[in-house]
C-alpha cells in the first residue's frame, strides 16, 4: 500500500529533489530491500528478551559456537522471505527502465547494499547489548525502525544538520540512500569510501557495547 502511495506521489510530479520518478521509486525499493532483508536475517533479536529474563541465555553462552548464531540470525520470518521476491523483481524492473545505469554502477549498488546490511547488523547487535543491560528489546527495536523509516526517501530532502546526523551519526543515509546514489553515478569517491569507514566504525562500536553488556550480565538469579 505504501508503494502505491509512493508511486502516485512521484509519478504526478516531474522530480523529487532533482530525482526522476523512476529514481525516487528505486530509492524506496532499495530501502525495502535492506529493511526486509535485515528483518529476514535478524528476526531472532525480537525474541531475545525472553532468553534474558528466563535465564536461557546461560545455555547459549556456554555452547561451543558463537552466540550470534542463535540470538542474532537464529530465526527467519517466512513472510519476509516471501516479500523479498517481489521487491527484487520490482527493483530490477525499475533499474532496467532507468537511463544511465552501467555495469560498474550496478556493481557499486550491490556492494553498497551489502554494506547497508552490515550496518543493520551493527544496529541489531547494539539492540542485543541493550537487551542484556536493560532486559528490554522491544523499545530499542521500534526506535531503530522509526529512525530507519526516514530512509524511504532520498536523504537530500532533509535539512542540515539533520541530514549530516542521519548520514554519519545514525548512518541511515549510508544504509538507504548511498546504494541508489551509487547506482545513479552521483556518489562521490569520498562518499563511497566514507560509507565503508562508517560501517566498520559502527560495527566495531556495536561489538564493544556487546562485550560490555556481557560483563554486566548476571545470569540466573542476578
Amino acid at each position: 500500500m505504501f508503494f502505491v502511495f509512493i508511486f502516485f506521489l512521484v509519478t504526478k510530479t516531474s522530480t523529487l529533489k532533482g530525482y526522476s520518478a523512476n529514481q525516487a521509486i528505486i530509492f524506496y525499493l532499495s530501502f525495502n530491500l535492506v529493511d526486509t532483508m535485515s528483518q529476514l536475517l535478524f528476526r531472532e533479536v525480537y525474541r531475545f528478551r525472553g532468553l534474558v529474563v528466563s535465564g536461557e541465555l546461560d545455555g547459549i553462552l556456554i555452547k561451543p559456537y558463537h552466540p550470534f548464531l542463535r540470538i542474532l540470525i537464529g530465526g527467519i520470518d517466512f513472510l519476509d522471505a516471501v516479500m523479498m521476491g517481489p521487491y527484487i523483481l520490482l527493483t530490477a524492473y525499475f533499474i532496467s527502465q532507468t537511463a544511465g545505469i552501467t555495469p560498474s554502477s550496478l556493481a557499486i549498488y550491490i556492494l553498497l547494499l551489502f554494506n547497508a546490511l552490515a550496518i543493520t547488523a551493527g544496529f541489531h547487535i547494539a539492540v542485543l547489548a541493550l537487551g542484556i543491560i536493560t532486559t528490554n528489546v522491544d523499545h530499542s527495536v521500534m526506535i531503530y525502525r522509526d529512525v530507519t523509516a526516514v530512509g524511504r526517501f532520498p536523504i537530500e530532502i532533509y535539512r542540515e544538520p539533520l541530514r549530516w546526523l542521519l548520514t554519519f551519526v545514525l548512518p541511515v543515509g549510508i544504509m538507504m540512500s548511498f546504494p541508489s546514489q551509487g547506482l545513479f553515478g552521483i556518489l562521490s569517491l569520498q562518499g563511497l569510501i566514507a560509507s565503508f569507514v562508517v560501517s566498520i566504525i559502527f560495527i566495531t562500536l556495536s561489538l564493544r557495547l556487546w562485550r560490555h553488556a556481557l560483563r554486566k550480565y548476571q545470569s540466573w538469579g542476578g
